[in-house]
């Protein structure tokens, strides 16, 4: 049945419809959601931001360990009837998928936190046209696409209430994200030294590694953020403005590390590191002493 479904796809190829597909598994990749947290956290709700952010998180965190204790192989490296395509986004094992999950949770706990009925469609199209790219691209059997959707969905369903109420709760918020942060600093940096040691499995732990790069510099930001500036979303649209065009230009300089300095292990861990602490604290500590008009700031405090 799942073979079936994956040569109804391929047959269905073509040069046109791949480029249409490919744009659609964009919309499952961490690109847009760090973007639109980033942005979110910067000039809309911070608590909002907060919970999607942890959500999110939670869910990739889940689907990481499920790729690594049951490694399963992707199609088309078992099927040889079956082509992957942007084969740049198959790291890893198969079961599920991390591109479904991830939709799955940031676009139903998107929809859970802003409650507007056009938003919960646009979103459920999203998550099912990011779903059945991952199948037609040939890089995820149907089953780790459905595995992915339920984990996602069931995550953010269980946990974005709750997240959304802790950031009310400013307290057990800085305990909460110091935790976080600290525990997932260590577990990266662990993943980084067995990865360099050739002491783990490099299909099963590599992106754990970046996720709790990414964790722990952007759970320790939350908390430092909140007991040393506790700045402020509003400001006019100037303003909101110029602080996506500063900030997004500066994640993108990190994002371009990569291709500066290599893809050494090392290199990754301080990579995501510094995308999580940036969006979270660095821009923020930054951006609250650069004036930008009579008594204001990039942002206020």
């Amino acid at each position: 049945m799942q073979e079936a479904l994956l040569l109804f796809f391929q047959k269905l190829s073509s040069p046109v419809l791949d480029t249409v597909v490919q744009v659609l598994t964009f919309f499952g990749e961490e690109t847009v959601f760090i973007l639109f947290i980033a942005a979110l956290l910067w000039c809309f709700s911070k608590q909002k931001g907060f919970a999607i952010y942890s959500s999110l998180f939670s869910a990739l965190i889940g689907m990481s360990v499920l790729k690594a204790l049951i490694k399963y192989p992707r199609p088309f490296q078992v099927l040889g009837d079956i082509e992957g395509k942007r084969l740049s986004t198959a790291t890893g094992y198969s079961f599920p998928s991390g591109h479904s999950t991830g939709a799955a949770a940031f676009y139903s706990s998107v929809s859970l936190i802003y409650k507007k009925r056009w938003l919960s469609i646009v979103s459920a199209l999203l998550i099912a046209l990011v779903g059945l790219s991952r199948i037609y691209l040939g890089v995820h059997w149907p089953l780790d696409v459905f595995g992915g959707l339920a984990l996602g969905i069931g995550v953010s369903f269980a946990l974005s209430s709750f997240f959304f109420h802790l950031y009310e709760q400013k307290e057990k918020l800085r305990s909460f994200c110091f935790a976080v942060g600290i525990g997932s600093t260590i577990v990266a940096v662990g993943l980084t030294l067995l990865l360099i040691l050739e002491k783990a499995d490099p299909l099963g732990f590599s992106d754990p590694m970046k996720l709790f790069a990414l964790a722990g510099g952007g759970y320790l930001g939350f908390a430092w953020e909140q007991k040393h500036i506790n700045y402020v979303t509003e400001a006019n649209l100037a303003v909101k403005l110029l602080r996506l065009v500063f900030g997004l230009a500066i994640l993108f300089f990190i994002q371009s590390l990569k291709s500066i300095l290599g893809a050494h292990l090392a290199i990754t861990l301080i990579r995501y590191y510094l995308i999580g602490l940036w969006v979270t604290f660095l821009y923020p500590l930054i951006g609250s002493k650069i004036p930008v008009g009579n008594n204001h700031y990039f942002f206020d405090c």
